[in-house]
């Protein structure tokens, strides 16, 4: 015997959270990196046959300013880094980015100088897609993927506090450099 049973039929209980949270997943606007081939890909997510309007990224902003989200598709040279940082950082809050290909996440078949060894170097990333190229629907179901991360978003100090954990997480993460077995 709960408080649902005893209110009339079509009222919906939901907490702010929840509800802010819904409405940021249903309208992201996407800020375009596209730097090598895996940018082809995202350009056909966008068109008729994948149709991105449905999840409410119908328009992909030019103007950091207008986004919120990120997607970088293809490989992050070392002199493209400052740009991405820089785009990253003139994007309003709260954003998220997408890591779009093995070379946006790891650099890929490049080991070398000139190519920065994965975005996250770079940026914080929230969802990594693999793949050389990932198809459209690959970046659909991660862009879903993404839409049920900021639906579970905590506010206002909630966030600042889950965000201020994780990173201490992140900090006391082993290197990569230094650890042993299929890495190396």
């Amino acid at each position: 015997m709960g408080i649902e049973e005893k209110l009339p039929s079509g009222i919906l209980l939901t907490t702010v959270e929840k509800l802010a949270g819904y409405m940021r997943s249903g309208s992201l606007w996407p800020a375009t990196f596209g730097l090598a081939c895996c940018a082809i890909e995202m350009m056909a997510s966008g068109g008729p046959r994948y149709d991105l309007a449905r999840f409410g990224m119908e328009v992909f902003r030019a103007s950091p300013r207008q986004a919120d989200l990120m997607i970088v598709a293809g490989r992050v040279s070392q002199k493209m880094a400052p740009v991405l940082r820089q785009i990253y950082d003139q994007m309003p809050n709260p954003k998220w980015v997408l890591s779009m290909g093995v070379c946006a996440s790891s650099g890929g078949m490049f080991n070398n100088y000139a190519i920065v060894q994965g975005v996250d170097h770079v940026v914080p990333v929230d969802i990594y897609l693999p793949g050389c190229p990932p198809r459209p629907e690959m970046l659909m179901d991660a862009i879903l993927k993404l839409h049920e991360q900021i639906q579970a978003a905590p506010l206002g100090v909630n966030r600042e506090r889950v965000a201020r954990e994780s990173e201490a997480v992140a900090l006391t993460a082993k290197p990569t450099a230094q650890m042993k077995g299929l890495l190396r």
